[in-house]
């Protein structure tokens, strides 16, 4: 990166990116990394070389830019029209995973949910083998409370490490988090950068056995090896999204190149060109179909980002 290159921010203020390490990349394609493969550009994206760089960078914008921060791009649409600001890609130097003392099991945002459970389960920490069945990485899950075969994030975070908009960097315990189904109370713009989960003692094969157990559940419920976007919509308190879907007759409804997947029903699938416009309006035509007939009125669990 060049040491006099510069960033417009909010009202063309000047923000140097000089003696950043990382690599910043302008009008950058964001398909290739959202599991849709679908969607525009970020107008920047800021692939930190490690926490102080990020730190940096953030304290730079002043809050002047949006912020995202992008993990897997496991449940999310880009919107064709690209996002606004930067994306922040968090990459190999905050994907470490530490086993501490007390069965704590302390990672960084950019970690794997599936490496997470397989490192606790190799040091015999039971607890967090659900985290197998989480396609995305910490820092999403955080932000999400994301859960799978009845846990989530909330039965086992201790706290996170958090850059605020304005760069400053703060520790948020669980209870500050706010946790909901699949909701936090994170400001928009805020990164996590590091989580710690409690575990308890177990044995690894029996870890590695509920493991399998979920791995075999996904591979036989979920379309996995489409091009999807993981569980599409909420469930709502005491019933299933996908029952919901599939009594209203969507199950392998199309739209464009966007359909509702036959395997799982709360799961759309892009068969091979569908733009972002077409996954999001073939899901806003789901969500009143189910309407239509339940009466229910499903909610996105899908991320939606960006311009139209």
């Amino acid at each position: 990166m060049a040491p006099d290159c510069e960033v417009d921010g909010a009202m063309g203020t000047p923000i140097s990116t000089a003696g950043l390490r990382g690599k910043l990349t302008q009008d950058a394609p964001l398909a290739k990394l959202v599991w849709f493969k679908s969607g525009g550009k970020a107008d920047w994206l800021f692939e930190p070389e490690d926490l102080d760089d990020l730190r940096l960078f953030l304290a730079r914008l002043e809050g002047e830019l949006p912020v995202m921060a992008l993990g897997l791009g496991s449940n999310l649409i880009v919107r064709d029209g690209g996002v606004p600001g930067v994306v922040v890609k968090l990459g190999k130097s905050f994907a470490q995973i530490e086993i501490q003392d007390g069965h704590v099991v302390a990672c960084g945002a950019g970690a794997h949910g599936i490496l997470v459970a397989s490192t606790a389960r190799d040091a015999g920490v039971a607890g967090l083998e659900f985290m197998r069945g989480i396609p995305g990485t910490v820092g999403g899950f955080v932000r999400m409370n994301g859960g799978a075969y009845g846990r989530e994030v909330a039965d086992v975070l201790i706290d996170c490490d958090v850059i605020l908009p304005e760069g400053e960097f703060v520790t948020l315990s669980t209870a500050d988090l706010q946790y909901t189904y699949r909701h936090s109370a994170l400001p928009d713009g805020a990164v996590v950068v590091a989580a710690r989960f409690q575990g308890h003692a177990g044995d690894p094969a029996e870890i590695g056995a509920e493991m399998d157990r979920i791995a075999e559940a996904r591979e036989n419920s979920q379309p996995l090896r489409t091009k999807t976007g993981g569980s599409t919509f909420k469930n709502p308190p005491g019933k299933k999204a996908w029952e919901l879907v599939d009594a209203a007759g969507c199950r392998g409804l199309k739209m464009g190149g966007a359909q509702v997947s036959e395997k799982h029903t709360n799961f759309l699938i892009n068969t091979g060109d569908a733009t972002s416009a077409d996954i999001e309006e073939l899901g806003e035509e789901v969500k009143l179909r189910v309407y239509e007939h339940s009466g229910v009125e499903l909610e996105w669990e899908i991320q939606r980002v960006g311009r139209p």
